[in-house]
């Protein structure tokens, strides 16, 4: 967790009792009682009226609350849909995300705005991705991260099953579907494989290194050169 995620969940926590202690503080958010006490600290420098000792426990005076976060309506609706997509197409990692990101700026917002949040009319429809494929999508945005290369069985649209070893470098929703984009090391150039059409997938210890021609913004930059 970022610090300053974690300041501001420090403050949320503190909110929800009267005399909040270290140890609790710092079992909730996985931290030292030395972390929560520097943390504590910079807080009040900061200007948060907090009140109370270390070994004794903390209070937030009441009243005081982060500044109301500065939304038009047309922005909450676009991060309401954009959550409700995630929701129902991505995997519960991205799920869960999106709905505490969701929480955490209705935390900050003013009373007008906090009622436009929960009553946007507008929705995701309720195809949810089927396990497996969530199942992919976790395992490849994890192996995208680690820069780790996976092996893929996979059948095309042709019907025809292989088996690949594929650098993954982007996921992409297409509304139905998800495709995973990557170098694959048998045609040594860029593919795409469509996460329904995985029969299993295996991350390797292998990690790759990104080199020239075989990023990401390679791919994009050739995309770009084909629809001149």
């Amino acid at each position: 967790m970022r610090r300053a995620d974690r300041l501001f969940q420090l403050i949320q926590l503190m909110r929800r009792r009267n005399v909040a202690t270290a140890a609790w503080l710092a079992t909730e958010l996985e931290v030292s009682e030395r972390t929560i006490y520097r943390d504590v600290r910079d807080l009040v420098l900061s200007g948060v009226p907090i009140e109370g000792e270390a070994g004794v426990g903390y209070i937030l005076r009441r009243g005081f609350d982060l500044p109301p976060l500065m939304f038009t309506e047309a922005e909450i609706e676009a991060m309401v849909l954009g959550a409700r997509v995630v929701t129902s197409w991505g995997d519960q990692g991205l799920a869960r995300a999106a709905g505490d990101a969701l929480a955490r700026v209705e935390s900050a917002l003013p009373d007008r705005l906090k009622q436009k949040l929960e009553k946007t009319p507008l929705f995701a429809p309720g195809f949810h991705v089927p396990p497996q494929i969530a199942g992919s999508l976790t395992a490849l945005r994890t192996a995208i991260d680690e820069h780790r290369k996976v092996q893929l069985e996979y059948t095309s649209g042709k019907s025809e099953d292989t088996d690949r070893i594929v650098r993954p470098l982007g996921l992409f929703f297409w509304g139905n579907s998800w495709s995973v984009t990557g170098w694959c090391e048998m045609r040594e150039d860029f593919r795409s494989f469509r996460l329904d059409r995985i029969r299993a997938l295996q991350p390797l210890r292998e990690r790759f290194h990104d080199e020239p021609g075989r990023t990401l913004e390679d791919y994009f930059a050739r995309q770009g050169e084909s629809e001149m």
